[in-house]
């Protein structure tokens, strides 16, 4: 086995004793690249068929987690006894046809090619008639920074068409750069999510809510949002089917958008541009659109996976770190030729299979870490965080006893990094703990580098900040030891652009995974030193997930 060993004065960092500093040190020495790849090799194989929630893939992947956790020796997470955590989906598959014109003209669609629709009411049948198109910008109302896409017209009822990320407000100073000072300048803030375009209008009664793709302020290509919405889709069932969301949601290519446009005799990088001003006003585009989607719906029971690590502090064993990857992903395609199988190679086997090294970690050391960890892997985070909301939503243990999130998605195959990138630096003091131990290794931390695609709102951890526990994500390093300069930014596009939501996300046999173990290490040591520590981590003032958290710890 391939196993990586931490300098021996990183030891002197935890200071417990000799006999805690050799408990750790072979927790330490217990990490194995050999490891990691088994795990992967397994969940994402063909048999394992994507790892779809609800299906067979399901069945197979639940049953290897628990197996693996039995090994380790940790006790079930549910307090019912199980290590399990029924999560109650329901699946959805619509068949949507459209009409939208503008200025006469009827726009030519394919399915799901150039558009996308979707309806998450859980009814059979949705229509939008003789719908209204208004471009509402990009639909954003912050009364913080000052910003109301909307203003006072009244879009009930009508086709709302909104743009992608935040407003990319420029710097008064500096043109060539962003305003800071406006939505974090380069930096999404959840205004940019596609989540909040379609909260906001079903806020404002739209009948259907349009989103143009484009690829740069997306973060990812159109055939990533094709092959994701354009099949069966999961989300949890309300107690009203899901009636006030929004009835259409929907993505349009942004070349249709602009023939949409153009059509309506306006041009659309010009109203672009207007919609980055404070007075942008809604406009209507002088269309109409119709919308029916009948849907095939099922229940689909899926599982959440959950172990326990007890503390043993008496004190403090009722007090929790979580530790969490999601184990699902897209499945299988009947509709591709060729390879039809997701199988996430690296979205999530490699943070799945990276959560059981730190789990087998936790269970190397005597006595435990003082307080209890869990480690949870939540399904259906392709499907929009689903198995994380749940968890959220109706924890096992209280949140206003836990002490924090660590999620692990996605992991680096490429070699070791003198860096590690925290996506959200600066939001909580997990940064300080992780700065710490990552400088007694030699490393440094820094900041996300693509922070417009806003990475801290798309993986699991988002739905634990929500309910104001802190939360840390962090991803591969960039400054790769060996390899010559922007050879990381190189390899995160590759990914981004051949493998990220492909069949061909797949082990290589070029992967080096000497990097995935370190930053396991350092995540190992950061959730260790959380749960011994007198200090609770704390949101960074001025992060909306602050009064949260602070309102939680008053109960």
């Amino acid at each position: 086995m391939n196993r990586y060993v931490l300098p021996l004065f990183i030891l002197f960092v935890f200071g417990s004793g000799c006999a805690r500093q050799q408990d750790l040190s072979q927790s330490l020495a217990g990490f194995s690249s050999d490891e990691l790849l088994q795990h992967i090799r397994v969940l994402s194989s063909d048999e394992f068929e994507g790892r779809s929630p609800g299906t067979r893939g399901e069945t197979l992947t639940v049953n290897y987690l628990t197996e693996a956790f039995k090994k380790l020796g940790l006790k079930p997470g549910n307090p019912n006894g199980t290590y399990v955590q029924e999560v109650p989906l329901m699946g959805f598959t619509g068949q949507p046809t459209a009409s939208i014109s503008a200025g006469g003209k009827r726009l030519a669609l394919q399915f799901p090619t150039d558009i996308v629709i979707t309806s998450r009411r859980f009814v059979p049948e949705v229509k939008v008639e003789n719908s209204d198109i208004v471009f509402v910008g990009y639909g954003v109302v912050a009364p913080e920074y000052g910003w109301d896409d909307y203003k006072d017209v009244d879009v009930r009822g009508k086709t709302i068409v909104m743009l992608v990320n935040d407003p990319a407000i420029p710097d008064p100073n500096d043109p060539a750069k962003l305003d800071a000072t406006m939505f974090k300048g380069r930096a999404m803030t959840y205004y940019g999510r596609w989540t909040y375009k379609y909260e906001i209008a079903s806020e404002k009664g739209a009948a259907a809510a349009i989103i143009v793709h484009e690829t740069g302020p997306a973060g990812y290509p159109f055939e990533v949002v094709s092959g994701s919405w354009g099949r069966e889709n999961f989300d949890i069932k309300s107690a009203d089917n899901n009636m006030g969301r929004v009835a259409i949601e929907s993505w349009i290519r942004d070349t249709k958008a602009k023939e949409l446009f153009a059509s309506a005799g306006m041009d659309f990088d010009a109203m672009k541009q207007a919609a980055l001003k404070k007075d942008f006003r809604p406009v209507p585009l002088g269309g109409q659109a119709s919308f029916t989607v009948r849907n095939t719906l099922r229940e689909v029971p899926s599982h959440n996976v959950v172990a326990k690590l007890e503390g043993s502090d008496p004190a403090l064993k009722n007090e929790y770190v979580i530790f969490t990857a999601h184990w699902d992903h897209l499945g299988r395609n009947e509709t591709l030729d060729g390879d039809q199988i997701y199988n996430g190679a690296l979205d999530n086997s490699s943070g799945t299979a990276t959560i059981l090294e730190i789990a087998e970690a936790f269970t190397q050391l005597s006595p435990s870490p003082k307080r209890s960890i869990l480690f949870v892997m939540v399904t259906a985070e392709e499907r929009g965080l689903l198995g994380a909301k749940h968890y959220a939503e109706n924890p096992l243990y209280p949140l206003n006893k836990t002490l924090a999130n660590i999620n692990v998605d996605g992991f680096n195959q490429w070699g070791r990094t003198k860096d590690i990138v925290v996506v959200g630096h600066g939001n909580s003091t997990l940064d300080d703990v992780v700065t710490r131990l990552a400088t007694a290794d030699g490393r440094i931390i820094v900041p996300d580098p693509e922070p417009e695609k806003g990475f801290f709102y798309r993986s699991d951890h988002f739905e634990f900040a929500k309910q104001g526990v802190p939360a840390l994500y962090t991803d591969s390093g960039v400054e790769y030891i060996g390899k010559p300069e922007g050879y990381g930014k190189e390899k995160r596009q590759e990914y981004t652009t051949n493998d990220y939501h492909k069949p061909s996300d797949e082990i290589k046999p070029e992967w080096d995974l000497s990097g995935a173990v370190e930053d396991a290490q350092l995540l190992f040591r950061v959730g260790y030193e959380v749960a011994q520590g007198a200090q609770w981590p704390e949101w960074m003032p001025g992060t909306e997930f602050k009064a949260r958290r602070e309102e939680m710890l008053k109960k």
